[in-house]
């Protein structure tokens, strides 16, 4: 699969990705931009969820944030890693602007860490949407074999 395909496949992906950030993430608008796809086998066609439920990706995206009258808060924008660890499928929330504030691992569970040093820490105040955020997208993404 070419640059290309992959960038058209992820495309699709991306209204996914973006519907559940407004849906979770309100009052903002979502846009996804794919920002980098690594360790992808050129042979192997298919999708974006078929690269990653074949562990042959791991992809970050740049969710950005607009205002309901279409004015970009780039405070908001959050970076999206998905890739799989054995069986399991593992997210990774950062904000983008903001890399003192915690980060959230999401896996079978939350883990917050501190965006500095790494180390678990207390959820931030505002966290709970970006939980609820996480475990939709893990839900949707989730592999058959997972279940």
């Amino acid at each position: 699969m070419t640059g290309n395909e992959i960038q058209q496949t992820a495309q699709n992906w991306s209204v996914l990705v973006a519907s559940a950030a407004d849906v979770c993430l309100k009052p903002w608008l979502h846009a996804v931009v794919l920002t980098d796809v690594a360790d992808v086998d050129d042979q192997k066609p298919g999708s974006t969820l078929d690269l990653i439920s074949a562990q042959s990706v791991d992809l970050i995206v740049r969710i950005e944030c607009r205002n309901r009258e279409g004015d970009r808060l780039p405070e908001h924008d959050l970076e999206l890693e998905i890739y799989r660890s054995g069986n399991d499928l593992n997210l990774m929330l950062t904000w983008c602007e903001l890399p003192d504030r915690p980060m959230l691992w999401q896996g079978q569970h939350p883990v917050w860490m501190d965006g500095n040093s790494g180390q678990r820490c207390q959820p931030p105040e505002d966290g709970a949407p970006l939980e609820a955020f996480a475990r939709r997208l893990r839900a949707l993404l989730v592999l058959p074999e997972q279940s």
